[in-house]
Formats: C-alpha cells, structure tokens, sequence
C-alpha cells in the first residue's frame, strides 16, 4: 500500500456548495444569507447566548451559592474496601488504581471508617486518615504511613 493509492471510503467527500453565481442555481444574489443584517455581513461572529441586545438568560436567572476554588477533593477509601488486599501487602496509589478505586486522578488518599476491617497486617501509605480509621487500623495491626 503506497499513500498514492489511499482513498476516502466512498460517500465520506461531499463537494461543496458553490454560491453566488446567478439566480439560476439556487445560491445566487444573497447566497442563502437572507437580505441584509447582522448574520449577512462578511465576517460577523455572534457569540453563543447573545439574544439581539435583549439581556442574556445567564444574566436574567439568580445566582446561588458558590464554588470554592481551593477545595482539596480526596479519593475516599474505607476500611471495609481494604478488605480485597492480601495480608501484609502495600497499600498505595498504584495498588489502588489497580484495583479499581481511585475515582479521582492525582488526587490525595484519605481512608474512613466504613464496615469492618478483615485483612491484618497492611502496610498502608496515603495522604490523610480519620481519627476513628486510625484507631480501627492500629487495633487491626496495620502500619499507617501519612506521604
């Protein structure tokens, strides 16, 4: 196969419509702009939600609340979840993605507490951990490493 021989799959390539060459075809005088106004001008953009100078919908709706720019966002991980590792391995980012439970992508690791702990002697390294899951943990035996 040479890249002279590549081809579009048939009907992809449609030719496209010549305007502005007499009444005849169609597309002539206007070109299918209407007569005159904004849209007919020759390089008019209109800004998506621009009603005409009427006042916008996203300026005419109450705005509520806010959004905290500075919000940390953890991937919440509970004790009952750390049930599906193998006594005395390492738990970190990567052993959590691997297993499906990180749901955000380079965020922090925090652990809770949530059903009971079946699995001793973890080796546990992540970001943050409650104070109730660090309790269940040491009693667990499971070596908690804050990164």
């Amino acid at each position: 196969m040479a890249v002279l021989t590549i081809k579009p799959a048939p009907g992809s390539k449609k030719k496209p419509t010549v305007v502005g060459r007499g009444t005849g075809n169609g597309r002539g005088k206007t070109c299918g702009r209407g007569h005159k106004g904004q849209k007919a001008r020759a390089g008019a953009v209109i800004r998506p939600g621009y009603e005409g100078g009427q006042m916008p919908l996203y300026r005419r709706l109450p705005k509520r609340g806010f959004k905290n720019a500075h919000k940390k966002v953890f991937n919440i991980i509970t004790t009952e979840m750390l049930n599906r590792f193998q006594e005395g391995e390492t738990v970190d980012y990567t052993a959590l993605e691997s297993k499906g439970l990180i749901r955000h992508k380079n965020c922090p690791v925090k652990v809770l507490v949530n059903g009971e702990l079946k699995v001793k002697g973890l080796k546990l390294k992540v970001n943050a951990v409650s104070s109730g899951a660090k309790a269940l943990l040491e009693k667990a035996g499971v070596a908690v490493e804050l990164i």
